[in-house]
């Protein structure tokens, strides 16, 4: 094989420690090796970017073990070392024959003959904002949670005002189960007081899906402290959302931009940002960045025979944002165009194999959009609301084809 990197370095990196091994090749084939060990201390990460300039190493791999690998990429980052951070199914180590030496070793020569695929890892105001948005996803995650365990509570509690309302959080909702869990008694005319709009229509049914409730001290108690976290995270929420407004503001282009996508709103837009950078060369092509989401189907086939094609679990931030965005595609009532792809593919594949595809659809529109900054309009024969000039011209063009190949086959076509 082929030497890609004439002097490299193999990281195996811990919590306390690393070990690193520089691999140099001179004019024979047999590598010099020198291996040696750091602890992960700020102190010492700069003594091992001093021993690889000493070394004139500037090429390093290392394995992405959880969050360990992030100290020792800011070090090396701001020495000017290209770093090359590999997914661990690469550089995986045959068992019974591994330690933390060899596997430095055996890191670094797989890297030599370039055996090894770099992770895709954005420049650091993208993995700030990353980080901004994956702390907001999870404090909506909470927010859905609390708010399910607050509902269930009153569920317990023999309160069945969900079956009544659209939303246990509305203003009329809202209203009631605060009156429920700061009164001591019941006053069914106080109760229908607080209903609003449409609701009003249904005070017989609040009535009758709170009558004969039995709630506790205790229960009151748990249900307040409920209720006030819930507004502690929602306040979080908008703190959270304020300070990613300040860190996009120069990518408000590139987020108009993106929300020409039918079911792209503003979260969703900086969210796919946040994920992919705003450089698609980095990625090559759609083909690649689509597999890099997960969202491409498995291929595994063996002895002429295909095995299971789902769809890997990479992209655990993008593609849920994904998903969301194509279910919210597939409603949007001013363009039907992601909504008829689905019906075709969901006929024939099933809902979720559509809602993958779509998906998919989605973020190759967002990698052409993103390299060539041109607006979301897709060319499609069927779309509905294409000019009708278009249609025309579109149309001949398939009918000189079917033309061709009829007449290919010896047919007459008059």
């Amino acid at each position: 094989m082929k030497v890609v990197y004439p002097i490299c370095c193999g990281v195996d990196v811990h919590k306390t420690f690393l070990v690193g091994t520089i691999i140099s090749t001179t004019d024979g084939v047999q590598p010099y090796y020198q291996k040696k060990r750091f602890s992960t201390y700020n102190s010492d990460l700069y003594r091992f970017a001093d021993w690889l300039n000493t070394n004139c190493c500037l090429d390093v791999c290392m394995e992405s073990t959880g969050k360990y690998w992030v100290p020792v990429f800011n070090i090396l980052e701001e020495r000017n070392i290209h770093v090359t951070i590999a997914n661990p199914k690469w550089v995986k180590a045959v068992k019974g024959n591994k330690d933390d030496t060899k596997d430095s070793k055996w890191i670094g020569d797989l890297f030599r003959l370039g055996l090894v695929p770099s992770s895709f890892i954005p420049s650091k105001d993208i993995r700030i904002l990353r980080e901004f948005t994956r702390y907001r996803s999870k404090l909506v995650s909470m927010k859905s949670s609390e708010k399910n365990r607050f509902q269930n509570a009153f569920t317990v509690c023999n309160v069945a005002l969900d079956s009544v309302v659209s939303d246990m959080f509305g203003k009329s909702a809202t209203a009631i189960t605060d009156y429920l869990i700061s009164e001591d008694t019941f006053d069914p005319d106080r109760c229908v007081s607080l209903l609003q709009r449409s609701l009003k229509k249904k005070a017989d049914s609040v009535l009758e899906s709170i009558e004969g409730y039995s709630i506790s001290d205790e229960q009151k108690f748990r249900m307040r402290i409920i209720r006030s976290h819930l507004d502690y995270i929602e306040s979080l929420i908008s703190q959270v959302d304020s300070v990613i407004d300040t860190m996009v503001a120069k990518y408000e282009p590139l987020i108009s931009l993106l929300c020409t996508i039918p079911g792209v709103d503003r979260n969703s837009a900086i969210t796919i940002i946040s994920e992919l950078g705003d450089d698609m060369s980095q990625f090559g092509s759609s083909k690649r960045l689509c597999c890099w989401a997960g969202l491409t189907p498995g291929n595994n086939e063996s002895a002429g025979k295909k095995k299971s094609v789902r769809i890997t679990r990479a992209g655990v931030y993008l593609k849920p944002a994904l998903v969301q965005v194509a279910h919210a595609a597939v409603k949007a009532t001013d363009n039907s165009y992601y909504r008829l792809k689905y019906e075709q593919i969901s006929k024939r594949r099933g809902k979720k194999r559509a809602i993958i595809a779509i998906a998919r659809m989605i973020l190759t529109a967002v990698f052409q959009m993103m390299s060539t900054a041109e607006v979301w309009n897709p060319s499609d024969l069927f779309k509905v609301d294409m000019p009708v000039s278009l249609k025309e011209k579109q149309l001949s063009k398939a009918v000189l084809h079917a033309t061709k190949f009829l007449e290919s086959q010896g047919l007459t076509v008059s």
